[in-house]
């Protein structure tokens, strides 16, 4: 199995929203800090935002808070990420990882008209 492995990438038009999961398969995400990251090609990987072992804190990219949502479900070994009012800027690949342990693959998010 791979660690982790992230969905519901895909197409939104500007001021659209979308949630990311991010399910992990072999170990418990309840031991750790998850972060979101973004990745654009020749571009350096960029933090989006992490929470807390048991979502008792948050933080974010200063430009992006209040538009982005991280939340966990540990029993589901999940962690998410509401993405609101996209911007054509947001438009990458969004990874996922546990205190850089683990990478996902990423899910892509395009935001277009």
């Amino acid at each position: 199995q791979v660690p982790l492995v992230e969905s519901g990438g895909g197409l939104v038009q500007p001021g659209g929203s979308l949630r990311l999961s991010c399910t992990a398969s072999g170990f418990a995400i309840s031991s750790f800090y998850m972060s979101w990251f973004r990745q654009a090609p020749g571009k350096e990987r960029e933090f989006v935002a992490d929470i807390a072992p048991s979502g008792g804190s948050t933080y974010y990219e200063d430009s992006l808070e209040g538009r982005f949502t991280i939340s966990r479900d540990n029993a589901k070994n999940t962690v998410y990420l509401q993405m609101n009012n996209l911007k054509p800027e947001d438009t990458t690949l969004y990874i996922c990882t546990n205190q850089r342990d683990y990478w996902g693959q990423g899910t892509q998010v395009t935001v277009s008209s």
